[in-house]
């Protein structure tokens, strides 16, 4: 945003932000209710709107749960459905019902995982605990505002490229509230790191994240892995370099740097806002672009938005490709990580 621009807007954040400081201030005074659950709730969200890496991280952590012997769940807003209140995934369920991002963990844990959205997540906690009384945990995804749910364990996540620490609170900037918010994270994890940041650069980070959250919180580094393309359609393997790019995610700019860095030629990019419900008509444009021995990449998050009932048809026909995700800590980050959560989520041995 030009500079100019974000004078002008803000005075109107400085509102904003005071409406949530009000509201914080009423959580964290008891004036306003927070219920704290009997079992462990992991919360992860951010501060910023949008693309920070919250379904990659979220999925780290649910594996590593299982790999404990724990039986977690997820519990989503399921931001961008068409349906109300509560509802736990199964096999018929599709991204207009219960969102993308819940159908992605739903998909990627062989539906062993229960997955469920509500938009009351202290609602949805309830329902889901009681649906399920022998779940272990809980995570909450994109949840660092909800207040009415008091976590055990709060997970804040933010961009390497875009920090909380230099934005501004809409609509001056991408906040969602003030940067003193913070203060409530038990660890920062700064996401899409470069694989090459340096412990000088990692220590300045540490030191801006600091000036807001709380004396001695994990600041703890991650970047993302792309796995090899896999098939939405009947064609197996990529005919070649040249693609179509498809994305309807906040930030696209990582992925189009690791294909250019892969050796992909993006010949043409159809970038759409996050959670984009695509058309018929948008399909049948994309596959326009398509020459001879080129191919459409997506993202694994869009490519559960293209496999609706109403365009999976058309799409299967198609030479489309997703590119996986997957998260890896830098340094030993990993394992700090796993001391964090330890405590509250104590190892089990796998019968």
């Amino acid at each position: 945003m030009p500079p100019f621009l974000v004078l002008l807007l803000l005075p109107f954040a400085w509102l904003y932000a005071g409406v949530m400081a009000v509201r914080n201030w009423l959580y964290d005074r008891g004036l306003k209710s927070s219920f704290a659950f009997d079992t462990p709730v992991i919360s992860v969200g951010n501060l910023r709107v949008g693309g920070t890496g919250k379904t990659p991280h979220v999925a780290w952590l649910v594996a590593e749960l299982q790999a404990w012997g724990a039986k977690p769940a997820i519990l989503s807003r399921g931001y961008g459905r068409s349906t109300k209140g509560f509802r736990l995934a199964d096999a018929a369920a599709t991204a207009a019902a219960i969102g993308d991002e819940p159908l992605q963990h739903y998909q990627d844990f062989g539906g062993q995982i229960p997955v469920a959205v509500a938009e009351d997540r202290r609602a949805g906690l309830t329902q889901l605990l009681a649906t399920r009384p022998d779940l272990t945990t809980v995570v909450l995804d994109d949840a660092y505002q909800h207040r009415r749910v008091r976590p055990t364990l709060s997970i804040l996540l933010t961009e390497q490229q875009r920090p909380f620490y230099t934005d501004y609170v809409l609509p001056a900037g991408r906040l969602r509230e003030s940067r003193a918010g913070a203060h409530r994270a038990d660890a920062v994890i700064v996401t899409k790191c470069s694989e090459k940041l340096t412990p000088a650069e990692r220590e300045e980070i540490t030191r801006n994240v600091r000036r807001y959250a709380r004396p001695h919180v994990p600041v703890l580094f991650s970047t993302y892995t792309y796995g090899e393309p896999i098939a939405v359609g009947s064609q197996k393997k990529p005919p070649g370099i040249d693609i179509v790019l498809l994305t309807g995610i906040a930030q696209p700019e990582p992925l189009r740097a690791y294909l250019a860095a892969a050796g992909y030629r993006i010949r043409h990019h159809a970038s759409f806002h996050d959670h984009h419900a695509f058309t018929a008509a948008e399909v049948a444009a994309v596959a326009a672009q398509l020459q001879p021995g080129h191919c459409v990449f997506t993202t694994q998050k869009d490519a559960v938005r293209l496999l609706e009932p109403a365009l999976r048809a058309a799409v299967v026909q198609l030479p489309v490709f997703y590119i996986p995700i997957t998260v890896q800590f830098l340094a030993d980050d990993a394992t700090r990580l796993r001391q964090l959560l330890s405590p509250y989520f104590q190892p089990q041995a796998v019968v």
